[in-house]
């Protein structure tokens, strides 16, 4: 056999071993570039250098196990960043485009499209996939093929800081690269807003109908903020009929899932739950020093990988704060000369992520927990043994415990004049469940997140 017949069938077997999503993300475009028999070593070549690790960390043992399957003499794998050209080739043609870029073309690179909002630089390429976010992913990369026939409307939801801008103007990007012919308009649920008022105030509700429904493909992001309002959400209504009637594509992501925004008319929860809704959770470690080795590689930086590890285990909230704190330490290591040892790193994390939190009441936990639970903060302090006060009661002595450090004594006097036995029992369980259940840890990540705003 060939290594081109080899690595086919090696790819054959990984196939079935990972998902669908991770497999053409980081080894469709793999390839076997030879073998020296006498060291026992195979070449395999990938595209890029983040290719390179994350194959290398994550998938080594499959491939050198399915390799072995079919050569028994191969001990090793090398793996090789090709770009599709032979090495020196591929290290030559980065050194060039790397001297030939001035700091003005890359202004010109991101440049966002005036006619689509679309920024370039969001890619799926670019987009680290994981085991949260996979389903959205694979998701996009149906829809970019079979624009209006699959998966319309989309409906991706989650957490602030999670990517869904991210994947949605990726998605939008990919579509115009493969559809020249489809007009794609990617817009914000803000200015979607702003652009009803604006043609009700100046009487030009044509040019607002013209502009959303002479669409191929149109993107909305975080429509939760269009609930309650109802001129925007009848016009928005009527726009979606009209572009689905047509079999024109419509995304749109939430920080919730349709059924959980309280202020949305029944009829437009009902279209969008007449669609593929699919949600993007809280990344894994493995996921998030990913994401860290993608921007330092991005950005030619020169960071540590125990450092690297470090901010991934402990920044666990999500994506843009895991961002934050990277470039507070390049900005520490390599503009002020500053070395990060632990303690300094801690205290950057400190810096970022918990700045807001000291502005932060137990009133107010009580206040944003019984709010997303939808009952009266009189509901956590008073007697009632429902289960719809119960969950909500014992996350919120957890997030008093967890943020604002008070003891159990105070906790349990907080909600209700409660012995401190009871804090100590509700913080130990929703301390333990929290790691088993992805929907209580989504539950409390989004809590977070509204007291960390409110707060900050």
């Amino acid at each position: 056999m060939d290594p081109k017949e080899i690595w086919q069938t090696v790819l054959g077997e990984i196939e079935l071993q990972i998902s669908r999503p991770n497999f053409l993300t980081w080894l469709k475009q793999s390839e076997l570039l030879s073998r020296d028999e006498k060291e026992g070593t195979a070449f395999v070549g990938l595209p890029n250098n983040f290719a390179k690790e994350w194959v290398k960390n994550r998938y080594h043992k499959i491939i050198l196990g399915s390799l072995r399957n079919i050569d028994g003499s191969i001990k090793n794998i090398s793996y090789v960043v090709v770009n599709n050209q032979n090495p020196s080739a591929a290290v030559l043609k980065k050194t060039r485009l790397a001297k030939s870029m001035t700091p003005q073309a890359a202004l010109i690179e991101v440049k966002i499209d005036p006619k689509t909002n679309l920024n370039p630089k969001y890619t799926l390429e670019s987009f680290v996939v994981g085991s949260s976010n996979e389903l959205a992913y694979a998701a996009i990369q149906a829809i970019t093929k079979e624009v209006g026939r699959k998966y319309n409307p989309l409906f991706v939801y989650g957490g602030v800081g999670l990517g869904k801008t991210h994947l949605l103007q990726a998605g939008g990007n990919e579509i115009q690269k493969n559809h020249e012919n489809k007009n794609v308009l990617y817009v914000t649920s803000e200015k979607f807003i702003n652009d009803v008022v604006w043609s009700i105030r100046n009487k030009r509700m044509e040019d607002m109908k013209k502009k959303y429904r002479d669409v191929d493909v149109l993107i909305i992001d975080d429509i939760q903020f269009i609930g309650g309002k109802p001129s925007t959400e009848q016009e928005f209504f009527y726009t979606f009929n009209v572009l689905y009637e047509n079999s024109k594509q419509i995304i749109i992501s939430s920080d919730r899932a349709p059924a959980a925004i309280p202020t949305l008319e029944e009829r437009l929860r009902s279209r969008f739950e007449g669609g593929m809704i699919v949600d993007i959770g809280y990344p894994d470690y493995e996921m998030r020093l990913a994401i860290l080795k993608t921007k330092v590689l991005e950005h030619g930086w020169s960071v540590m990988e125990k450092t690297l590890e470090s901010v991934a285990a402990k920044v666990q909230r999500n994506i843009r704060e895991l961002e934050g704190v990277l470039n507070k330490v390049v900005f520490y290591e390599q503009y002020k000369n500053e070395k990060i040892d632990a303690k300094k790193l801690d205290e950057i994390i400190s810096e970022t992520t918990q700045l807001a939190a000291r502005n932060i009441t137990a009133g107010n936990v009580l206040s944003v927990v019984a709010e997303f639970f939808e009952v009266s903060p009189n509901d956590l302090a008073g007697r009632s043994r429902k289960s719809e006060v119960v969950e909500p009661r014992q996350i919120c002595m957890y997030l008093l415990r967890d943020i604002l450090k008070l003891s159990y004594p105070h906790i349990g006097e907080k909600l209700g004049h409660r012995d401190h036995t009871t804090a100590i029992h509700a913080c130990e369980k929703i301390t333990r469940d929290v790691n088993q259940n992805p929907t209580l840890n989504q539950k409390i990540m989004l809590i977070k997140e509204r007291l960390y705003k409110n707060g900050g």
